[in-house]
């Protein structure tokens, strides 16, 4: 199993013991699991229990670097499963499809969505408003004139655009949301972009989404920038989703940029250009599912 479950920590040398344990982490005396003193070391099944009610970071960080043999119950595949079984990540199907429950469990753990204010709850918190011509940017209400509810039942706003190109984005650090290098460059989990948009009944729009895999210098190592949708006037508006897996990308990847808008294509003024809501990317386990 990898060695990697949390990205390391910044220590000075002294920081650690003459026998090499971390302060704080006492000399555990280990035998053979047969030896009578199981009581000190128990076998790897009770102790594989036992630990798995453990936080992740101090089964990694602390019960690993005990001993041999702790280091060895922690690594097992069945110390994490039970982990994944008792937090609802454990699918029975996923047995042949999970290489490494270790960073399964992990990823699991990590995954939300990584958008800030999707759905214009707080304003433009957290949006750069890269374009904003026209009469710009603007937040309504669902389902606003001449428009429609979303599917999910939790979106309550959207962002509108109008008759000047408006475009705003999000640019995500990758270790500051928890993924640590030497996870995306080894592991290289799933990028799941979804986004969502709808016009007006009565006038018609465009609707653009660009979406790149980062180096550390912002060099871009991976995009995903879709034909521009252009929707006719007297449409259906209705909300569409929009989503692409990003997988197998370059090593190196630091940072995520994410950018969507458009505007009306009648050039009214006002706010008759393309609604958006609800965008998240989410960073999740490669599976066979």
């Amino acid at each position: 199993m990898a060695d990697f479950p949390f990205p390391p920590r910044h220590t000075a040398p002294q920081d650690r013991s003459p026998a090499g344990r971390p302060p704080g982490v006492a000399s555990i005396p280990c035998r053979p699991w047969g030896s009578l003193r199981f009581l000190i070391c128990p076998r790897p099944d009770p102790l594989s229990s036992l630990l798995s009610l453990l936080p992740a970071q101090d089964l990694i960080r602390t019960c690993r670097l005990v001993c041999t043999q702790w280091r060895y119950v922690v690594d097992l595949t069945t110390l994490w499963k039970r982990k994944c079984q008792r937090e609802g990540f454990y699918i029975q199907n996923l047995d042949r499809s999970v290489s490494d429950w270790k960073i399964f469990y992990m990823l699991c753990s990590l995954k939300r969505n990584l958008i800030k204010n999707p759905s214009a709850e707080e304003n433009f918190q957290h949006w750069k408003l890269d374009n904003n011509e026209g009469d710009k940017w603007k937040i309504e209400d669902l389902p606003g004139t001449h428009g429609k509810d979303m599917p999910d039942p939790k979106v309550h706003k959207y962002f509108v655009t109008s008759y000047g190109p408006c475009f705003k984005s999000q640019l995500i650090t990758l270790q500051k949301e928890g993924y640590w290098n030497q996870l995306m460059d080894e592991k290289r989990p799933e990028i799941v972009v979804k986004d969502w948009y709808a016009a007006r009944f009565d006038c018609g729009c465009r609707y653009e989404l660009t979406v790149r895999l980062l180096s550390e210098d912002y060099i871009v190592l991976e995009e995903f920038h879709p034909e521009p949708v252009v929707i006719e006037q007297w449409n259906d508006a209705a909300w569409r989703e929009i989503s692409h897996t990003f997988q197998n990308y370059p090593a190196g990847v630091r940072y995520i940029w994410f950018q969507h808008g458009g505007q009306d294509t009648q050039f009214w003024a006002g706010w008759y250009g393309i609604r958006v809501t609800n965008s998240s990317i989410t960073i999740g386990p490669l599976t066979l599912l």
